[in-house]
């Protein structure tokens, strides 16, 4: 039991302390699936949209930390009662989701391990059955030194994390798990894998219906009586990026895509955008037109970009993405993405917007 107990203890200590620090390595994109959770066709809490933010830092932060205090023996039974509520409400969440088909992604380790609602919620009950045993096997449990050491390195992991959300919130995530990551080729992105299609084939045989899978789309040659077919085709990696025009009755992907200098300024809405941020910008973009390169905003506010354009000056015109893409692409609002042939160069946030590679 003593063994048992400490292999669980490691288990979820580190489980939690790792999906903590990939989802406080992208705060904005935990924040952005907490506002799905919180929309009126899910748990209609519409009031806390705005501090979607603030809830997800504190969140994270939370799940590194009690990972740490039960890793190092530290408040032993206030870490276990708040693992345990913790996993029973996402338990819930999870639940939810799945049962309900309302957020097809948890956002449980952000975007480096995607999980199904019901993977999430399977997930979920493995870790409360650890920690039960954990809870229920405390006695085992001593802190790994004696005097203030457990104390202090759970004082260090709050700090370090806080300083950690701080860096990654005004600049951009340290890794990049998206599919709009650095030297991503977009048009090869949004090419069909191998093997795409999947078709099922019912047959009556026996009496019974039998479903037989195939990725060929010839007729199988199965001895019993045909019934129906369906298919479903697996999605590219990027299967929603265009350039629209205010109308949204012209794409100009075809124009812009394959330019050896393209800089696209990013801003999922106008409305939230630093406004202040824009004026870096300009002198940004500028200086990118003099050195050759074309330059284009996307925005999911067409009805706020001749504003904007007009406040700051800016020379480049605004064309339509659907928010969800765009802040997929980058967590800075506005944000900054350089691209030759359709290829992705560098991005910066708008803090960093002057340290942009677009010399000659």
């Amino acid at each position: 039991m003593k063994y048992l107990v400490q292999l669980c203890r490691i288990l979820v200590g580190v489980t939690f302390i790792i999906s903590g620090m990939i989802k406080l390595n992208d705060p904005m994109g935990f924040s952005f699936k907490l506002e799905d959770y919180f929309a009126p066709g899910v748990l209609n809490l519409p009031f806390l949209v705005p501090y979607a933010l603030a809830f997800a830092i504190f969140v994270c932060i939370f799940e590194v930390v009690l990972g740490v205090t039960l890793l190092v023996g530290y408040k032993k039974k206030l870490t276990l009662w708040l693992l345990l509520a913790m996993l029973v409400f996402f338990g819930f969440l999870t639940f939810y989701s799945a049962y309900f088909n309302k957020v097809t992604d948890c956002g449980c380790f952000g975007d480096a391990i995607k999980f199904t609602p019901w993977q999430s919620f399977t997930k979920d009950l493995v870790l409360l059955a650890l920690t039960l045993v954990v809870f229920f096997g405390q006695k085992y449990i001593h802190p790994l030194t004696k005097g203030k050491l457990p104390l202090v390195v759970t004082c260090l992991s709050v700090l370090f994390c806080i300083i950690f959300v701080y860096y990654v919130y005004n600049h951009l995530p340290v890794k990049d798990f998206r599919v709009y990551k650095i030297g991503t080729n977009i048009p090869k992105g949004m090419e069909l894998p191998p093997n795409a299609v999947t078709y099922y084939w019912t047959f009556k045989i026996d009496g019974q219906n039998k479903v037989i899978e195939t990725k060929d789309p010839s007729f199988p040659k199965i001895a019993g009586e045909y019934v129906s077919l369906t298919s479903k085709t697996e999605m590219p990696p990027i299967h929603d990026f265009y350039i629209q025009d205010k109308d949204r009755s012209t794409d100009y992907l075809e124009e812009f895509i394959n330019k050896d200098k393209l800089l696209m300024v990013i801003s999922y809405r106008l409305d939230r955008a630093n406004q202040e941020a824009f004026k870096a910008i300009k002198t940004v973009t500028d200086k990118a037109m003099k050195n050759g390169y074309t330059v284009i905003g996307l925005t999911s506010q067409m009805e706020k970009a001749p504003y904007i354009v007009k406040k700051y000056e800016l020379n480049f015109n605004f064309y339509y993405n659907d928010a969800t893409t765009l802040k997929t692409m980058i967590r800075s609002n506005p944000g900054l993405i350089t691209l030759s042939k359709g290829t992705i160069i560098d991005k910066k946030h708008y803090n960093d917007s002057e340290k942009l590679s677009i010399d000659n």
